[in-house]
């Protein structure tokens, strides 16, 4: 039976420490100059609506390193953009392709991807939620501080796509995790409801961003106006400076905090220039790790009924 991932909750803790574990074993090996082609003479599509530095080229680097086939598909230019319709495109890329990854604007539209095809679905980011990327980004938590349970993950800024996926995790995984948001961009409700019925005891929401950093293990940060959202962007700023991740709010942190952003980063916006590039940053690690993280992914996922 295949299986996708939509969001994390579509995980269970066991697939997450799976996929933990190998990725670090094939990051590893890959600094080894080891090579492993599991995926030799399979094939990925990319159907992205949206810009993609990161995520795109490590899908694809991934894929190629694994010894398999990446194929871009801008849905602009397939007869989606003349409406045929989701289901008949599904139906005919389960027949050509052996997983897809899909970046677009609407979950909607992912589920119904997934609910037609016959290979799996990954998403590559939609407005609701970033899956991926937080998969990633506990990879390089557990190569800083050894693990993830004992934590403290504390989001600063917007209640955004990213942050959802951060709060599927911590309800998947129980590590506790604390959100500083301006009370007007708060995380969806409808996405705290169900990981709040899930763990109502380690996920919590502030405005105030200074007591959510004191205990902190790991500070995560984004952009205050993500894609689709640039006619907000001055709107936002003022909105969102007391939430600036820099040196001042660092100091009410713990001396061994790590900073995260999973870029783009506007320095002098949600992240100063002198944070992103001090000491407490871990970003570029951050970056890399979407490579071996994306590879563990398409792995377990295209090699499943093996």
């Amino acid at each position: 039976m295949k299986k996708d991932i939509l969001t994390l909750l579509d995980l269970s803790k066991q697939d997450v420490d799976d996929l933990l574990c190998r990725a670090l074993e094939l990051k590893q090996r890959h600094k080894k100059g080891i090579l492993d082609t599991p995926l030799k003479g399979k094939s990925l599509g990319l159907i992205f609506d949206k810009p993609s530095t990161r995520t795109r080229i490590s899908f694809e680097a991934a894929m190629v390193q694994l010894g398999g086939t990446p194929i871009y598909i801008n849905a602009r230019e397939t007869q989606m953009a003349r409406n045929e319709p989701v289901r008949d495109t599904a139906r005919v890329l389960s027949r050509y392709l052996d997983a897809l990854a899909i970046r677009t604007y609407s979950q909607d539209l992912l589920k119904e991807f997934a609910e037609f095809t016959a290979i799996p679905v990954i998403n590559a980011l939609t407005d609701l939620y970033h899956p991926c990327q937080v998969l990633s980004d506990l990879l390089t938590v557990i190569e800083y501080k050894g693990g993830y349970e004992a934590l403290q993950i504390t989001w600063i800024g917007d209640g955004n796509n990213v942050s959802h996926s951060w709060i599927n995790s911590a309800a998947v995984l129980g590590f506790k995790l604390v959100l500083a948001c301006p009370k007007e961009y708060f995380p969806n409700s409808a996405v705290m409801e169900k990981a709040l019925a899930k763990r109502s005891d380690t996920i919590t929401v502030t405005t105030d961003p200074v007591e959510a950093v004191k205990n902190a293990d790991v500070i995560y940060t984004d952009v205050w106006a993500s894609m689709g959202q640039e006619n907000e962007r001055n709107t936002r700023k003022h909105v969102f400076e007391p939430f600036q991740v820099n040196e001042k709010l660092l100091k009410n942190a713990p001396e061994n905090v790590i900073v995260m952003h999973c870029l783009p980063a506007h320095r002098g916006e949600e992240i100063s220039e002198e944070t992103l590039e001090g000491p407490s940053s871990v970003v570029w690690d951050q970056s890399e790790n979407k490579l071996h993280m994306q590879k563990a992914i398409l792995e377990a996922l295209m090699t499943q009924n093996k």
